[in-house]
């Protein structure tokens, strides 16, 4: 029997069998294809569409609060209307979001998770169900809101699109358009109501989520040195450029702030104590407190924050309490 080897690199040895030939396994297909049904394909859906983000379209009340609307029945129940409307335009962007970066996905040892990325929902669906609900989205607020509540709607989604596509790849645009998605949440509720949007609002609302923003991207720049960066665009930052982003914010949104409720407090005798001036405690605190976060480098998502730490969850409830005895000049 001959020596040579039917294995390229691997030498023959005399009295030993000589090795079969290597097989190559076929190819595994696609995760697409591997089944699920109807129902896993809707779970995969609604995954994709995060449900945990949801909590953030919470900010649609902002804006009817700080006016000193309390909510009542009509206003609940358009809120709500609201809430389901951003919630919809949201998940559109996600389903678009995920089925365009599927396959950069797959090589991500995170994102690979994804339903689109891992197979789940397969990409034209993840592409239809996103127009879909953009579409749906649209002509929703057109019925049971305002054309400017429709026009505003249409501009945050048509904004993030474009963030999945180019601006999330242009240095500092990126974080505007990221902070622009927060403050439009938090006025679309006034928007909704036909409810006047004080200068004061949108000052703080803007610069409190560029300063989370920030701080969220600082602490992402932090944790990758000597590590590969988890955004594509976040290696071109700086830590010292996005400490001074946070910083700057935070003390823009403390003035705002504090002029607004030095500014708005009624005489003396309007209440039993001047809430709008001690509603400043806390809401100092608050910043002062999450700065500690990112200053550590620790600020990831927002929510995550508040509600890991109990004293941050204790000030903002504090400040929450104040805050609506100052607008119900109680």
């Amino acid at each position: 029997m001959s020596e040579v080897s039917e294995v390229p690199g691997v030498p023959a040895v005399s009295g030993v069998p000589e090795p079969a030939l290597l097989v190559q396994e076929p190819p595994r297909p696609p995760p697409s294809l591997t089944g699920g049904g109807a129902a896993g394909l809707a779970l995969g859906l609604l995954r994709t569409a995060r449900p945990r983000q949801w909590i953030k379209n919470v900010l649609v009340v902002t804006a009817p609060v700080a006016a000193g609307q309390l909510v009542s029945r009509q206003t609940a129940g358009q809120l709500a209307v609201v809430f389901v409307l951003f919630t919809a335009a949201a998940s559109a962007v996600y389903l678009v979001n995920d089925a365009r970066d599927a396959e950069a996905d797959r090589a991500h040892p995170v994102k690979c998770h994804r339903p689109v990325a891992a197979g789940e929902v397969p990409v034209p669906v993840a592409y239809a169900a996103g127009a879909l609900l953009a579409v749906l989205t649209t002509a929703g607020a057109v019925v049971f809101c305002n054309d400017m509540t429709a026009a505003l709607l249409s501009a945050y989604i048509a904004m993030q699109l474009a963030y999945c596509v180019s601006l999330k790849h242009i240095l500092v645009v990126d974080l505007v358009v990221v902070t622009t998605g927060f403050l439009m949440r938090a006025m679309i509720g006034g928007v909704a109501l036909d409810i006047p949007l004080s200068r004061w609002f949108l000052i703080t609302a803007g610069f409190g989520a560029l300063f989370m923003v920030a701080a969220k991207r600082y602490s992402e720049s932090v944790q990758m040195e000597g590590g590969a960066a988890t955004r594509a665009l976040l290696s071109e930052y700086t830590t010292g450029y996005l400490r001074f982003v946070w910083q700057l914010a935070a003390g823009v949104a403390v003035l705002a702030y504090c002029l607004w409720a030095m500014e708005s407090g009624g005489p003396p005798d309007s209440g039993l104590l001047p809430w709008r001036q001690l509603s400043m405690v806390p809401f100092i605190l608050f910043i002062l407190r999450y700065a500690v976060f990112a200053d550590r480098g620790t600020a990831g998502a927002p929510e995550d924050v508040i509600l890991r730490d109990r004293a941050l969850t204790v000030i903002g409830a504090g400040w929450i309490v104040v805050y609506v005895l100052a607008i119900a000049d109680l």
